[in-house]
């Protein structure tokens, strides 16, 4: 293959074309005009054929310097467009979160958009709950842990507390916890242990928590539960706006702790961006006002 010529030359040469004038280039270029001159000449000698006549009143292009200026536009004008592109992408946050969190940050992030528009985020869901940034190129990720676990680089959002969920039609057949053996149970995941640590802490014991319904997703658990076809558990941080908005009611006070949480981490032993530290200031005060 033939050897390339010089990409410094060929911008120079696209800066001359337009202009037809080595003073005038050189002026855009900020170099000298014996620079201007010499870089042409090296072009053209690599080439093998002149791109330029020079003549008393100024330079005109050649029928190779013409065809060469239209291809050289070209060539440039895809760099710039890369360059934009690419860009814009490195400056929109990349952020990881598990789909049994999404119904708390969905909405959120969907009010940061709205109120900061110069910080995009583009949002991956997984069913995993947690994040590995030697081989996950995110710039921080919401991950599901015992809060013992945490590093240095990770921000408390809140702690899981488990709580019975169901339509507001249900509410007057839940007067203690013994009522929920009337009743459809609704298990966001497939061991049913969240709803055994709640009845556990209950002290209250089911001959029915194996007849219910099983979802893979704890958002599927809280959408059947709010058409009153069950009842379901789920973390009262999570179901919250539900609560707010009449969807859902909890029918009983006692809140489980079960000594897992949700965090916000970013790369160890690197320091988040500005745009990075804004959203996750903004997204642990929302969890705290909730």
């Amino acid at each position: 293959m033939k050897r390339l010529p010089p990409l410094p030359a060929l911008h120079t040469f696209w800066v001359t074309a337009q202009c037809c004038n080595f003073t005038r280039a050189a002026e855009q270029l900020h170099i000298t005009q014996g620079a201007v001159s010499r870089q042409i000449a090296g072009l053209e000698n690599h080439l093998g054929y002149a791109l330029f006549q020079r003549q008393a009143r100024g330079l005109s292009l050649t029928e190779e310097g013409r065809e060469w200026s239209l291809r050289v536009q070209q060539v440039f004008g895809l760099i710039g467009d890369a360059l934009e592109q690419i860009g814009s992408r490195r400056d929109t946050l990349q952020l990881k979160a598990s789909t049994c969190v999404m119904r708390w940050l969905l909405p959120r992030l969907m009010q940061w958009q709205r109120e900061r528009p110069d910080v995009p985020v583009e949002l991956t869901t997984t069913v995993a709950y947690t994040v590995d940034f030697r081989r996950e190129q995110f710039d921080a990720a919401v991950i599901y842990a015992p809060r013992a676990e945490q590093s240095a680089e990770a921000r408390h959002l809140f702690d899981e507390q488990l709580t019975p969920v169901c339509a507001p039609a249900l509410r007057d057949r839940l007067s203690t916890p013994a009522d929920l053996q009337q009743q459809v149970l609704l298990h966001p995941t497939r061991d049913e242990r969240d709803w055994a640590l709640w009845l556990e802490a209950a002290k209250t014991r089911l001959s029915n928590v194996s007849q219910g319904h099983h979802f893979e997703t704890l958002d599927l658990a809280m959408t059947v539960a709010s058409q009153g076809s069950g009842v379901a558990i789920g973390d009262s941080a999570l179901i919250g706006d539900d609560v707010k908005a009449g969807r859902l009611v909890t029918p009983f006070e006692l809140r489980v702790p079960t000594g897992m949480g949700y965090y916000l981490v970013y790369p160890p032993g690197t320091a988040p961006s500005a745009a990075l530290e804004a959203l996750m200031d903004w997204l642990v005060n929302q969890a705290q006002q909730a």
